[in-house]
């Protein structure tokens, strides 16, 4: 459990990218604790209240919504990354998405009280947090021009060069999803570049 803290903390501090709020950090992980979930559990469904925000140790995250009577994968959230269905968690609200386990999942979890208490009151949760959704704006950005400006075979190409374990560890219709390619294209696109 020690180790699993040390790994939350270390990421934390990477986020927050100053030493000078390093002795906030202590406060911010007592508020964590440890979740499992296993493989196709759910942390959230559609139409539910998302009850935690969290930090992935290990496993894979599978954000997603049902669009035409099809399951589409909108965010794939990997190994030391933290994710939420965040407008549901932070506003109480039914949850647009589902938010299920693609491999078992260790997690590290808040609830929202605590969040709001430490975002309000905690300088370096407040930084972390910042520096957490901004980077996110800047890869939804990234995503969304890729969208529009890359084939589907420059889309895989990309994914292949800066997320290889993504690859290796999600099945190909929920990367085809995500990356907007009909499971049959993303077969031959694979077996053309491999």
């Amino acid at each position: 459990m020690e180790a699993s803290k040390n790994i939350l903390t270390q990421h934390i501090q990477n986020i927050v990218n100053d030493k000078t709020l390093n002795g906030f950090i202590p406060e911010i992980i007592d508020c964590f604790h440890e979740f499992s979930l296993l493989k196709n559990e759910f942390f959230v469904q559609e139409g539910e209240i998302c009850p935690y925000f969290c930090f992935i140790e290990s496993g894979i995250l599978q954000h997603s919504i049902l669009a035409s009577g099809e399951e589409k994968t909108t965010y794939l959230a990997l190994k030391n990354s933290f994710t939420s269905s965040l407008k549901s968690y932070l506003q109480q609200t039914s949850s647009p998405k589902n938010i299920k386990a693609l491999s078992a999942c260790k997690l590290w979890v808040i609830n929202v009280n605590n969040f709001k208490s430490l975002l309000k009151n905690n300088k370096a949760f407040h930084q972390f947090y910042y520096n957490l959704i901004e980077n996110q704006i800047f890869l939804i950005d990234d995503y969304r021009i890729d969208l529009l400006t890359l084939s589907p075979e420059e889309r895989y190409t990309k994914l292949l060069v800066n997320e290889p374990e993504l690859l290796q560890e999600v099945p190909l219709h929920y990367l085809a999803s995500f990356l907007g390619i009909s499971t049959r294209h993303m077969s031959r696109i694979r077996k053309n570049i491999k």
